[in-house]
């Protein structure tokens, strides 16, 4: 009996073996590869992966082209691409503000849509975004502005020793919810999805579909529903995979080694709930500063007050000590009830 149990577990081993996640590698770059740079409409990264990019030129009161005085890299949420910052990204412009926004791997442009690119090449990208636009831009305020998934990227890059080499950091509705956060029935479940059926693709129910929306900007949502470049639906590893970064950016979020730091919060946030959201705003180092959107939602920039949040991380950005011209208030301390 005893050998027929330790059989039936060593199956079960291999069966779970058998069913590994699948993960995205770094590449192996071609003879003559001449580094990672930027091009028109992409990102070569650091293995020479190609990166999808989505660039806004700073502009003049005419409209032509000007040196900018700030720098954006702007990384983009779960599912999304660079055209998440659509309707910031040309209000910047108009102030002299050039923005980057790449495309992470698994998304948009990039390759192996739809498979998990790990934490490490995830984070990689970023340093090595960030420090192409410093070496381009030299003299200008460089910023990174990481919204949900992006941001939860961004803090656990800048919880690393050493940080990128940046002068601003936006946290946009960062993902926080990680393992820890999570109702013991959702970590059994995706858990065992994602070692069991690693590669089904789940996507939302439209009951929940229905009744749960990332933004108040319907048009918006209907847009990005007819945009072939988003993804709908992911893999069960690649589901396990955001949590687990989620709870590297909880993790994180006492570790900061940043910049002068805004972290944003939509008191209608639907996508990352309040409790795990507040409790990463409570571990956050003191000198980080807040804002809570009584109007936002979890898309901030593009929400229907997204102007006015556009308009915030400009200041933020200029000025870190000064006042936002929205006047959102401080995140509370403890989460209020919904």
């Amino acid at each position: 009996m005893k050998r027929i149990a330790v059989a039936l577990c060593l199956l079960a081993a291999s069966l779970l073996c058998a069913c590994a996640p699948t993960l995205q590698r770094a590449g192996t770059p071609e003879i003559g590869f001449a580094g990672p740079r930027l091009e028109g409409n992409a990102f070569v990264s650091f293995d020479g992966a190609r990166l999808g990019l989505t660039r806004w030129e700073a502009a003049g009161p005419a409209g032509a082209p000007v040196e900018p005085w700030a720098v954006i890299v702007a990384v983009h949420g779960m599912n999304d691409y660079g055209n998440a910052f659509h309707l910031a990204a040309p209000v910047w412009a108009a102030e002299g503000v050039t923005t980057l926004a790449y495309d992470q791997r698994g998304f948009g442009r990039s390759p192996e849509r739809g498979v998990w690119a790990p934490d490490s090449l995830r984070t990689q990208d970023l340093r090595t975004i960030s420090a192409l636009a410093r070496r381009q831009w030299p003299h200008a305020i460089l910023a990174v502005a990481g919204e949900s998934l992006g941001g939860a990227v961004a803090m656990e890059t800048f919880a690393a020793d050493p940080p990128p080499e940046v002068d601003r950091l936006v946290l946009l509705a960062p993902a926080v919810w990680g393992w820890k956060s999570q109702p013991l029935l959702n970590r059994a479940a995706l858990w065992l999805a994602a070692r069991t059926t690693p590669g089904k693709v789940y996507t939302p129910p439209g009951w929940l579909v229905r009744r749960v929306y990332p933004s108040d900007n319907i048009d918006e949502l209907r847009a990005m529903g007819r945009d072939p470049l988003m993804v709908w639906g992911a893999r069960a590893d690649t589901l396990a995979g955001l949590v687990t970064t989620m709870q590297r950016a909880q993790d994180a979020a006492p570790k900061l080694r940043a910049p002068p730091t805004l972290y944003l919060y939509g008191a209608h946030d639907p996508i990352i709930p309040r409790n795990a959201a507040f409790r990463a705003v409570r571990r956050l180092p003191a000198q980080v500063r807040t804002a809570w959107y009584l109007n936002g939602w979890h898309l901030l920039t593009r929400d229907h007050e997204g102007t006015a949040v556009a308009a915030d991380i400009l200041a933020f950005i200029r000025d870190s000590a000064a006042a936002l011209p929205s006047g959102a208030p401080a995140i509370p301390a403890a989460a209020p009830s919904r």
